[in-house]
């Protein structure tokens, strides 16, 4: 029997939030309601500006995670889902993309509390959206590979970033600027000097910092700039293609809602 079925009550339903990349206005209005509907806001304080979680209810409990261990936070949020009330846990980005959804879901499953995800903008959207870059170029490329480097979390063999960027597909690498010079140099082993990186530094809060540099000079750029955490890099192999124009809107293109022209 599960936690929830020994209370004989209803537990509220916890909510994991994107929260986006830190620009309150970008997370969704799913997201938002969640936050103000919430008994328990259980927010990333290192990553999320509190700005995020600022619409929470006058009564609500609004709690920084930063501090805390996985054990921590899930008796916060058992505790309150188990007298019925409902929590937000508001994730930086999306939940999905480096974030401990997996852990916490098992928890809850464990004792017996139902939960949902809302998902949110992730970083790399908000720094391709800052550049007024796409990462897909017809005939050039039509892929995206998200990973990061290797630090004190491993990363499979098969998932190096040298191999990955082995397809020429435009990439996004989080959780990297730590090791500016490990990054370069792996990226080097299969991408020209003069590959086009764009860099972005807190993309959307107000200390947003963003550049474009190459490959050659991607550690110089970290290291000159002060790029620590919270920085993505999208890698663009594609940005010095010219690439062929998308077919959608071809007028000899036919499709579904739209006959081509002979």
């Amino acid at each position: 029997m599960d936690s929830a079925q020994q209370t004989g009550i209803t537990p509220g339903i916890v909510t994991f939030v994107g929260a986006g990349p830190g620009d309150p206005d970008l997370m969704t209005i799913k997201g938002r309601k969640a936050i103000e509907q919430a008994a328990l806001v259980l927010y990333a304080g290192s990553l999320v500006p509190r700005e995020v979680v600022a619409c929470a209810a006058p009564n609500a409990m609004v709690v920084d995670s930063a501090p805390l261990n996985l054990e921590q936070c899930h008796a916060l949020v058992r505790a309150t889902a188990l007298a019925g009330r409902s929590v937000a846990r508001v994730h930086t980005g999306d939940p999905s993309l480096y974030g401990a959804l997996r852990e916490q879901a098992a928890l809850l499953d464990a004792d017996g509390i139902p939960w949902r995800v809302v998902p949110g903008v992730t970083a790399a959207c908000a720094a391709a959206a800052a550049a007024g870059i796409t990462f897909t170029v017809p005939e050039v490329t039509q892929s995206l590979i998200i990973s990061r480097l290797e630090g004190r979390t491993p990363v499979p063999a098969r998932e190096h970033l040298h191999l990955l960027a082995q397809h020429g597909a435009s990439m996004a690498v989080y959780l990297s600027a730590a090791s500016a010079q490990a990054l370069q140099d792996e990226l080097s082993r299969s991408l020209p000097p003069e590959t086009h990186i764009f860099c972005a530094h807190m993309v959307s809060w107000p200390e947003e910092q963003l550049h474009w540099t190459t490959l050659g000079e991607l550690a110089q750029c970290i290291t000159s700039h002060n790029l620590t955490r919270q920085t993505v890099f999208l890698v663009l192999p594609a940005e010095s293609c010219e690439g062929a124009p998308s077919r959608l809107y071809a007028a000899d293109f036919s499709h579904g809602y739209r006959a081509a022209k002979s």
